[in-house]
């Protein structure tokens, strides 16, 4: 089984979303071992202490990389990450980063294009359908190959906010812990055959 580090800046809703597919068995060759947040106040520390998580606060990148390395951590998880990592941490880590990012990329992704933003875009543009991304973190914000997409209807009244929580719930937390188990097969069978 994967040691898996789940890395977030916020309430942690798809951490959440995770460690509930850990204990329903969606992921299966993976186990979240640690929670790093870039935010002390973040309330998905709270989470992660509440399900026997070591959370950590670290805003140094060569720290989380000591971090990580010391966690034998194999697959890292952006859910809510609002830091751009270097690209020599990306680098040091290939395929083995995912973020989720709630559009259908390539719309409405790249720098500046986060939270709630996003889907205001999407809803100023005009869109009638959006969704959610889970892909590969490269040196390119968003730039990644895709993982795994699923799209969700615009509705006429909606606002940014109940379209953030529709396209949650509707679609990033159905693909980011199916995204997880794919990679953490993948990964798992490169190291069985390499």
């Amino acid at each position: 089984m994967l040691n898996i580090a789940v890395m977030v800046s916020g309430g942690g809703t798809n951490l959440q979303a995770l460690i509930d597919a850990q204990k329903s068995g969606v992921i299966r060759d993976g186990k979240i071992t640690l929670v790093v947040s870039s935010s002390p106040t973040a309330y998905a520390l709270t989470r992660a202490e509440q399900n026997g998580i070591e959370g950590l606060v670290c805003n140094d990148e060569e720290e989380l990389i000591r971090i990580m390395d010391e966690h034998q951590i194999s697959l890292i998880v952006l859910a809510g990450y609002m830091t751009i990592l270097s690209e020599n941490f990306v680098k040091r880590y290939p395929e083995r980063i995912i973020n989720v990012h709630p559009a259908l990329i390539p719309s409405f992704c790249g720098k500046g294009f986060y939270g709630l933003r996003v889907h205001e875009a999407a809803l100023n543009y005009g869109v009638k359908i959006t969704g959610a991304t889970v892909h590969y973190v490269n040196e390119i914000p968003d730039g990644g190959k895709i993982i795994l997409q699923k799209a969700v209807e615009i509705q006429e009244d909606d606002t940014p906010k109940t379209l953030q929580k529709r396209v949650m719930e509707e679609a990033e937390w159905v693909i980011l812990p199916q995204a997880v188990q794919l990679v953490c097969e993948k990964i798992l069978s490169e190291e069985n055959h390499g």
